[in-house]
């Protein structure tokens, strides 16, 4: 008999309990469920996490958050670990990169092992993520109580941004501390702030949607949810808005196509309403002179908070001319702004630490191999992610899972003109999306479970 595709759960077992006391979560486990949590939420505020003690203190989390779920297994007697299939080519990513390193590929080593650190660190949270939040039995409702954290999480950003504009605090982080350019938010840059918005607020309305509380306390939810909405315009990124677009299209298309069970044309006059009541907020108060002016910025084309899309694209034709110079190991993960001078084909004074586009950047590192593993993370991903819409959203879990699907491919078109996946909570944020969408659950209730006892005979395979 084989494992169903969706879910395939290994399980070495040290004792001999039962199934239904296998199935019981570990103590230790919800505590590294709940430092996790509060590790995801703290992150955005620690301005992105962008500073070394920032990050540094999301590798340690991480790995001390693999030590709690580790020894929750040794005391469940379980060892039960949740399968993605994109576990291959994020472990193939972190391969070439410590080759690249170990193997003196780089152009910059110090670069790279800081690169390789981070990496690592993602794909720590990406395991953890699935294992802790995937919608199996022994994890209750984990991934409902994720749906809240994100929400609030939301909001409170929001409210963060919306009151540095409000009181005209328009260069300054947090309150206190200031900074160049145009930050928003706990976030230096309003791009950054934006990009986590893309991912929380699909997850958000996934987790309204998937709610029957009282009117009143729906209402004021959906109320948060459109402050939401409105941040990012505030914030004046043109990409987040063209990407809230996306995602607002891709929703009402797994809507109209999967035609869950109990969604009716209401929940499509819920979601219009909300973008259309915070359509018309933010133009009052952009119209009454009431925030910034760049906020109506997102609107005008003609105008640049930073540096203008044609740049974007010649620095993107550029950072190709330095991949096809480097086409076997690239110039090392983290090497781009050491190398790019060498390439800059224009005459201009920025700075270039990113190339302004994720994908070619990352190309242009990892060479040809790693851009075959990214294609294949996406099909992948693509491929696990819509698989069983109609079914999965008969469930409150499947709900959440299609907002994390949305506000991951929201991300991955941001990052075509952007870099959010360099700054290290949004990368957080995007690993942990992925794992919630391609971590499946079967949508049978009693599943096939590979179990090997030792406590019989050790080469004995039981299939329970």
């Amino acid at each position: 008999m084989s494992i169903p595709s969706l879910s395939r759960s290994y399980v070495l077992s040290s004792g001999s309990p039962s199934h239904e006391e296998a199935r019981l979560s570990s103590p230790l486990h919800t505590v590294a469920r709940v430092l996790l949590i509060a590790t995801l939420l703290g992150a955005p505020w620690a301005f992105g996490s962008v500073q070394p003690w920032a990050w540094g203190t999301l590798v340690v989390l991480s790995c001390l958050i693999v030590v709690l779920w580790a020894a929750g297994c040794a005391h469940q007697g379980v060892l039960r670990i949740g399968w993605s299939p994109l576990y291959w080519p994020f472990i193939g990513l972190l391969i070439l990169a410590a080759v690249q390193y170990f193997g003196g590929l780089t152009v910059d080593a110090v670069a790279t092992r800081e690169a390789l650190l981070k990496l690592f660190t993602n794909f720590a949270l990406f395991f953890l993520a699935g294992q802790l939040f995937s919608p199996r039995p022994e994890n209750g409702s984990a991934l409902e109580w994720l749906g809240l954290a994100v929400t609030v999480l939301a909001f409170a950003l929001c409210i963060a941004g919306l009151w540095q504009m409000f009181w005209g605090q328009e260069h300054v982080v947090l309150g206190s501390y200031a900074a160049h350019g145009t930050p928003f938010g706990p976030y230096v840059n309003h791009n950054d702030y934006a990009g986590i918005m893309e991912m929380l607020l699909p997850i958000s309305a996934a987790y309204l949607l998937s709610r029957s509380w009282n009117p009143l306390l729906l209402l004021l939810f959906w109320c948060g949810l459109g402050l939401g909405i409105i941040s990012v315009w505030m914030s004046g990124s043109r990409g987040a808005t063209i990407v809230l677009l996306i995602e607002g299209l891709l929703w009402a298309g797994i809507l109209l196509w999967s035609r869950p069970r109990g969604v009716s044309a209401g929940v499509f006059v819920v979601l219009f309403g909300v973008v259309l009541v915070s359509a018309v907020t933010f133009s009052w108060l952009v119209s009454t002179g009431r925030v910034g002016g760049r906020a109506w910025s997102v609107f005008e084309g003609n105008r640049s908070l930073e540096v203008t899309l044609g740049d974007r694209l010649k620095v993107s034709l550029d950072t190709l001319r330095m991949a096809r110079s480097h086409p076997w190991s690239g110039v090392g993960v983290g090497g781009f702004e050491s190398v790019f001078p060498n390439y800059m084909s224009f005459p201009m004074d920025w700075h270039w630490p990113h190339a302004h586009d994720d994908l070619v950047e990352a190309v242009a590192e990892t060479g040809l191999p790693g851009a075959v593993m990214m294609a294949v993370a996406f099909f992948l991903f693509v491929g696990v992610a819509f698989r069983h819409i109609q079914s999965r959203l008969r469930r409150s879990w499947g709900w959440l899972q299609m907002g994390a699907t949305v506000g991951a491919v929201g991300l991955l078109c941001h990052s075509l003109v952007d870099f959010n996946l360099r700054i290290p909570a949004n990368a957080a944020w995007f690993v942990v999306c992925l794992a919630v969408a391609t971590h499946l659950r079967s949508t049978q209730d009693s599943r096939r479970t590979k179990v090997r006892d030792f406590s019989a005979d050790p080469s004995r395979e039981l299939l329970t």
